[in-house]
């Protein structure tokens, strides 16, 4: 009897724990595959039917833990995989084993990139909805909408120029929300409204660079019911130049009634102080055909002065929106767009060393894109690490269960 009580108690104190986190790890590892693969399932396979030997969903959940632990091409993705072996075929089918590069190559160089795409603003896109950050009308969301390109990418050989993708980023979450490849021979001007076409963005507003101020771009982004802040440059004809003179004429005492907000931003930090300064106008009767601006109602100037070193720079930038004319809030918004170079672009070249992927067969370049974004959507949605992103990917690949935890965070109640 005594013996029972004994082996019961080491039971419970050394044999049940393992038992407990074995099915724990078992249960994360299902659910963050069977959540991927409801959404990512879609896509259509390149391959011939009679040849296929491994699962499509599978080789793309192994791509997206292994670039989540590190990796950065199709040898590295299949280093992983091999490295992993034992535990990946504990939750996943494998029926052709491990796929060698050659496999992971051809396949991600044949997937449709715009099937992809939409699968992932699908996937982020329900999970959003899920919170209450796109609830507060009082608030609204940010959505910087910008490019950047993979520079080595570029393919001289072939005459085939580096690819250049557009980007929109969620400010208060932090994600992507989606991408669209610019074609070879246009620009980010095309490249945006197939974007906006794709992107929920009611209640929401949108930011973009001079080279998205465009009539068509303003009309779809209200369409959409959403409102946009468009920066000014001399790609507008004159209205560039009209905006600019007109606030220069507020300067004046017969002039001044016509600035209907001002707010002034300080910032301190990285041994320098900005400050900047926002005046808005709601009075465009001056304007020449504002009504052929889409839900135009107001016009901003944005005067930033930066002191680094004791030396002191200044910028004035000319802005037109839909927005009411609150300059406090244009203000922020303003700032904001620039939340798309520190949290995306710069964290794609330093963390991820995506300029310097140098795929460019087919679809490869693109949708390896498109899964740097899957991974650093799921790393930075990683609440229980105070880590940097580049500690926490290492962590992934250390820890056998840690890529699957962050990926199965983004879990879609459907």
């Amino acid at each position: 009897m005594y013996k029972d009580n004994i082996y019961c108690l080491y039971l419970s104190l050394y044999i049940l724990p393992f038992i407990i986190h074995f099915f724990m790890e078992d249960t994360n590892s299902k659910k963050a595959y069977d959540n991927f693969d409801c959404h990512f399932s879609q896509i259509s396979d390149p391959r011939q039917s009679w040849k296929v030997i491994h699962s499509l969903s599978e080789i793309l959940f192994i791509c997206v833990l292994a670039i989540i632990s590190g990796a950065e091409d199709f040898m590295e993705i299949n280093d992983y995989a091999k490295t992993k072996r034992k535990w990946l075929m504990a939750f996943l089918t494998l029926p052709g084993g491990i796929p060698s590069h050659d496999t992971f190559n051809r396949i991600l160089c044949a997937i449709d990139p715009k099937e992809f795409e939409q699968c992932f603003v699908d996937w982020i896109s329900d999970y959003l909805h899920q919170l209450p950050i796109r609830q507060d009308k009082d608030d609204p969301d940010i959505i910087p909408i910008d490019g950047k390109t993979i520079r080595k990418s570029e393919d001289k050989r072939k005459a085939n120029k580096a690819i250049h993708m557009v980007s929109a980023l969620s400010v208060k979450s932090g994600m992507i929300l989606g991408q669209r490849k610019c074609n070879e021979k246009s620009n980010e001007i095309t490249a945006i409204p197939l974007l906006l076409k794709i992107l929920d963005i009611a209640g929401c507003i949108i930011t973009i660079d001079a080279m998205g101020c465009q009539k068509n771009i303003a009309h779809q982004v209200r369409v959409k019911e959403a409102d946009y802040v468009l920066a000014l440059k001399g790609n507008q004809g004159n209205l560039a130049k009209e905006v600019e003179g007109f606030f220069n004429r507020t300067e004046q005492p017969g002039f001044a009634h016509y600035i209907y907000d001002e707010d002034i931003e300080y910032d301190k930090g990285h041994g320098r102080i900005e400050t900047r300064h926002c005046k808005t106008i709601t009075n465009l009767q001056w304007l020449i055909e504002p009504q052929s601006w889409d839900g135009l109602k107001s016009i901003a100037q944005i005067k930033a002065s930066v002191i680094k070193n004791g030396t002191e720079t200044q910028e004035t930038r000319y802005y037109i929106s839909s927005l009411s004319g609150n300059a406090k809030q244009m203000n922020r918004a303003i700032r904001k767009h620039w939340a798309i170079e520190n949290s995306l672009h710069w964290v794609l070249d330093v963390t991820f060393n995506e300029d310097q992927c140098r795929v460019r067969t087919g679809n490869g370049a693109e949708n390896l894109s498109i899964m740097r974004r899957v991974a650093l959507n799921a790393i930075k949605n990683d609440k229980t690490a105070k880590a940097s992103l580049k500690i926490r990917r290492k962590q992934a690949g250390w820890d056998d269960n840690y890529a699957l935890m962050i990926l199965a965070q983004i879990i879609v109640n459907k």
